[in-house]
């Protein structure tokens, strides 16, 4: 009977072995901060009570993405196969999307509205991952930044002109960091540069219209127009000084839920955190992204192979490029993207994608290479 139970307790150790626990308990800390952010004592929860499902839905997901053996994914049909769905599915928007505040960026199928840009951003990670995984010996070779930014530069272009801005900076800036990371030469990337900040110059110079450069400038800088486009900027640096050292309190932040603050519980669910919990909760907030992170890059370092290792670093990318947009712009220090915080923001595309990422990296934890302290016990104990 003994023994019994403790096969059956050994076998539910091996089901989930592979979970790495920290990075999913910073991981749901995130979601709960987001969810707590949404709470109000003196209206309706109707955010609160969605994103409490929601996150159970991610976590369900995140344990059903963990189930599989990824190996499938290093074979270049199934990877293009997925880029190729996930193009015809964003032009696809442009025909049947729901047009909602001028952005026509995803399908309303009535109960949930699907985002298809979201698991792009991880679609295009895999397909960087399997194009430079097979590349690592002539990864300097300039062909490979082309072809590698034609991936990118597809999805770029179909989420840029949604508009999707914030999803376009994210997609530009997964490319550029797998760039970086699988080794490109500098001075392909120093002369790529060079060429498109010359014909950004000349394009603003001869190509755009008075009007065009006024709206771009706008733009780069919101503040400069508190009463039109530089409102929702200058509301959220309101609402993230108001905060000062410890916060309003949970459900009284007033630029957010006297709804100074629009869209609160999506691209300003920062601000509206940080005017309810102050200093020491962004500590608390960062701390727990600094973990998720470096819970990521573990994996990528133990990972089975150069797919694993730049699959995982460009999942840490992704999420972290995504963090610092989302937070630049509600401080004033970056341009109003539209851009969602990961594992915090209300809904449910963004969520579901972030989760299943974090479930693949599970699964791939599956097959990685033990730590040399894992090792060395493995050893120590067969030896007996």
């Amino acid at each position: 009977m003994i023994q019994s139970i403790r096969r059956a307790a050994d076998s539910r150790a091996r089901a989930f072995a592979h979970i790495d626990w920290y990075l999913l308990g910073a991981a749901v800390m995130i979601s709960l901060l987001g969810i707590s952010t949404m709470r109000s004592f003196s209206a309706e929860n109707a955010f609160f009570d969605k994103q409490i499902i929601w996150v159970c839905v991610a976590l369900v997901t995140c344990f059903v993405a963990s189930i599989p053996d990824y190996r499938f994914l290093r074979r270049t049909q199934i990877v293009v196969g997925l880029y190729t769905v996930i193009v015809f599915l964003l032009g696809l928007v442009f025909v049947f999307g729901t047009i909602v505040k001028g952005s026509q960026n995803r399908f309303d199928l009535g109960f949930f509205a699907v985002q298809p840009v979201d698991p792009a951003k991880l679609i295009l990670v895999a397909m960087l991952a399997k194009y430079f995984a097979r590349r690592h010996i002539e990864i300097k070779h300039v062909r490979h930044i082309v072809v590698s930014g034609l991936y990118a530069f597809v999805l770029f272009v179909l989420a840029f002109f949604q508009p999707d801005f914030g999803s376009a900076i994210i997609i530009f800036s997964i490319w550029f960091g797998m760039v970086l990371v699988a080794g490109i030469s500098w001075k392909h990337l120093a002369v790529l540069f060079i060429t498109g900040a010359i014909l950004c110059g000349g394009l603003w110079q001869y190509g755009l219209r008075p009007y065009q450069k006024a709206r771009i400038l706008t733009f780069l800088h919101p503040l400069a127009d508190i009463r039109g486009t530089g409102y929702n900027a200058y509301q959220s640096t309101i609402a993230v000084g108001s905060g000062e050292v410890t916060g309003k309190g949970v459900g009284y932040g007033t630029q957010s839920k006297l709804q100074f603050l629009p869209e609160y519980q999506t691209d300003f669910v920062f601000a509206a955190y940080a005017e309810e919990w102050g200093f020491f909760g962004v500590l608390i907030l960062f701390g727990l992204f600094g973990i998720v992170i470096i819970r990521i890059l573990s994996i990528a370092a133990r990972g089975e192979d150069n797919f694993d290792s730049l699959f995982a670093v460009g999942i840490a990318i992704y999420l972290f490029a995504q963090f610092i947009v989302h937070v630049g712009m509600n401080m004033g220090l970056l341009p109003i993207t539209g851009t969602t915080l990961p594992l915090m923001s209300y809904g449910g595309s963004h969520l579901l994608t972030e989760y299943a990422a974090l479930g693949v990296l599970m699964g791939l934890r599956r097959n990685s290479r033990p730590t040399i302290q894992a090792r060395d016990e493995t050893e120590l104990i067969g030896a007996f």
